[in-house]
């Protein structure tokens, strides 16, 4: 699943060298953690959060139900969260 992440935001992030991935592993939930440079955050985002939404869309949709959820957060470098899932119990 972190392969498809990582093909979505290479998509739109144009620094591609700079994009970090931070995976951790909890009990159901794999939180993945995207970090990119500032002049990215717009674009991997999109206008009012629909590419990021969209590609948690898809991540979830591509998901067995057997499997862990994933929670995607996009950071800026050195800087806070700027968009994240919230956690939602959906079962």
């Amino acid at each position: 699943m972190l392969d498809l992440i990582k093909y979505i935001v290479g998509q739109f992030a144009e620094d591609k060298e700079n994009v970090e991935y931070q995976v951790k592993e909890k009990d159901r939930v794999i939180d993945v953690v995207v970090v990119l440079s500032p002049s990215d955050m717009g674009k991997v985002i999109g206008k009012q959060g629909k590419i990021a939404k969209a590609m948690r869309t898809i991540v979830r949709a591509a998901t067995p139900a057997s499997s862990k959820k994933y929670l995607i957060e996009i950071r800026e470098r050195g800087g806070d969260a700027v968009d994240s899932d919230v956690a939602t119990d959906e079962e």
